[in-house]
């Protein structure tokens, strides 16, 4: 079985057996929201991209339902993989999945019907406020088909399968970047074309990620989806700092949206939209980083290799510091050039909104990869409630002290400038956590296989 591996290859091979195909497919799919970004700029024009980054936010908070119960179960499943108890690994797998199908259908009712209601309590005008929700109507009639496909993509790494979780990501992308230029640039569709055109390429993942746990080959498969209490009420309270970290994100950058609105009207949200565009490439590099190692520091952890669980620990941190880094040098030097692909005409002042507030931002990724791979380390070592303390402190409670008080003194830098203040905030409190549990586990560690 493939799943062997976490405890067989080095962990430097395991980073790159792993950790690269997934970064390499989070790339790729991260690119098609930024050629997203793009159409709907371009063709569109920034009505419609402030509309898609005001609603966003609320279309996360749904996937991150779907997100908490993806993380929470493969924590448990690669935990009993470790300790050799396959089938019940299987059990948690079936329960899982249907547990999140008909969570999603819930979530795409609500969001049908309620989410006027929702992009409104933001302050919105009419104009950007139509378009945001027809934008995320096609999102909830499709929340049943694609809210499953994130978790697929956990459980095909659970079970090894990096490099067929990285093709179904690149056909994604690709699937996304020909619908959207289908329906934009061809048939000149509005902005719920950007929104059918990901969904229509995320439901035909479902069906690529859905088909090898119908065969005999992976480690899981379906079974009688039937679980003690106490295992899910453990997925949730493991999946809940996952949950929490997409939520708090989302609803402070709902407050952000809200703040800029105030001070600077659409043009700053449009600007905001353009540094969160590029900046999910970055993002996306780091979650499938740490997303891909998870299942192994959790497979380690359930086996007892300590050793092995920190030296992979170790690989994240480095790693996550080189592309955060890199990706600041780009912003500071190279970022302006990628500005005006989102832009319909020449606009300057728009221009030179976005580009004061990429330098700014950029700032924020000396230190966001450190939060980033202990919260996701934390989660795998089964301890929910210091990931979520982690997690929330970087997505929600640091960010808004630091929206409440930047602002006042520097206006509308201080809204960009909220990231940095929050990381660093983040980084003490989770090294500080990190320097506890190494003298905790570090007394009773096993040499690496």
């Amino acid at each position: 079985m493939e799943h062997k591996m976490f405890s067989t290859l080095s962990p430097l091979r395991l980073f790159f057996r792993c950790a690269l195909p997934s970064m390499a497919g989070m790339a790729v799919s991260s690119l098609y929201m930024v050629a997203d970004g793009i159409f709907v700029g371009k063709f569109i024009g920034s009505h419609a991209l402030a509309a898609i980054n005001l609603v966003m936010p609320v279309i996360m908070i749904s996937f991150a339902l779907s997100d908490m119960i993806a993380v929470g179960s493969s924590v448990q499943i690669s935990i009993r993989l470790g300790q050799g108890k396959e089938r019940e690994a299987c059990t948690v797998f079936s329960f899982s999945s249907l547990f999140i199908v008909a969570i999603s259908c819930l979530v795409g009712l609500a969001g049908f019907f309620g989410g006027a209601q929702a992009v409104r309590l933001m302050g919105a005008g009419d104009d950007v406020l139509n378009l945001a929700v027809e934008y995320m109507r096609v999102y909830a009639v499709f929340a049943p088909f694609i809210m499953i496909f994130f978790a697929l993509d956990n459980y095909l790494r659970v079970c090894g399968r990096t490099i067929y979780s990285m093709g179904m990501n690149i056909f994604i992308a690709l699937s996304n970047l020909f619908f959207d230029w289908l329906f934009i640039v061809h048939f000149r569709m509005g902005v719920s074309s950007a929104a059918l055109a990901s969904c229509i390429s995320l439901t035909l993942g479902t069906g690529i990620g859905l088909f090898p746990f119908f065969g005999k080959k992976l480690v899981l498969r379906f079974v009688s989806p039937r679980i003690p209490w106490h295992i899910l009420r453990n997925i949730i309270g493991n999946g809940s700092s996952e949950f929490f970290s997409n939520i708090s994100a989302s609803v402070s950058m709902v407050i952000m949206n809200a703040v800029l609105l105030r001070l600077s009207g659409a043009m700053a949200v449009a600007a905001f939209s353009i540094v969160m565009y590029i900046d999910s490439f970055v993002s996306s590099m780091l979650f499938g980083m740490v997303d891909a190692l998870q299942p192994a520091i959790s497979y380690n952890f359930g086996a007892a290799k300590y050793t092995r669980m920190f030296r992979l620990e170790k690989i994240l941190m480095t790693a996550g510091a080189v592309i955060s880094i890199s990706a600041m040098a780009f912003m500071l030097t190279g970022g302006h050039l990628i500005i005006p692909f989102f832009m319909e005409g020449d606009q300057p002042e728009l221009t030179a909104m976005a580009s004061r507030a990429m330098h700014l931002f950029s700032f924020s990724y000396l230190f966001n990869w450190i939060g980033t791979a202990a919260g996701s380390f934390f989660t795998a070592m089964n301890k929910p409630a210091v990931s979520l303390a982690v997690s929330f402190g970087q997505t929600m409670a640091f960010p808004l002290v630091s929206l409440a008080v930047l602002p006042a003194f520097l206006g509308i830098d201080g809204v960009w400038l909220t990231s940095l203040s929050a990381e660093i905030m983040t980084a003490a409190l989770a090294l500080s956590f990190m320097m506890s549990f190494r003298k905790i586990y570090g007394k009773n560690t096993q040499a690496p296989s």
